[in-house]
């Protein structure tokens, strides 16, 4: 149940929605990577992200089935989908801000890699979307995180 809630704090996010949401969203603590990941890693991760975002963007669900863990495929739905692709500015060009380890509950840990948009000069940057990966490039979630 716990892992449950984690996928979906880390799949929805809140971006200033005024109505009231059907999905119960669960708050988390700041994410912190550990470690730092290899540069061959990296850039399998970002290949496999940049292909979720262009189906995201063209709303191409069955590409976005393969991309994603098989541990989320149930709980992933059409809205959380929109509200994802909602969170994410397709016009603006992403950059790798981070990369390195995210531990979940129950201490299991899976490779993260957060972008930040190029645009965003501020240190640190202002909008972050961290994405946490299975170590076979599946995406297990996406998180557009925004400071006010």
């Amino acid at each position: 149940m716990k892992k449950l809630f984690l996928i979906l704090s880390v799949l929805v996010f809140q971006l200033g929605l005024s109505q009231e949401s059907k999905i119960k969203i669960v708050e988390s603590k700041k994410i912190e990577l550990t470690g730092e990941l290899s540069k061959d890693k990296i850039n399998f991760y970002n290949q496999q992200f940049v292909k979720f975002v262009a189906a995201l963007k063209v709303k191409d669900k069955q590409a976005i089935d393969n991309l994603i863990s098989d541990k989320v495929k149930d709980i992933v739905d059409d809205n959380m989908l929109q509200i994802l692709s909602g969170g994410i500015s397709f016009e603006r060009k992403m950059e790798i801000y981070k990369s390195g380890n995210q531990m979940l509950f129950e201490n299991e840990t899976y490779p993260a890699i957060q972008y930040k948009y190029v645009d965003d000069k501020l240190t640190p940057p202002r909008d972050v979307i961290t994405v946490l990966f299975e170590n076979d490039g599946k995406i297990l979630g996406v998180k557009p995180d925004y400071s006010k």
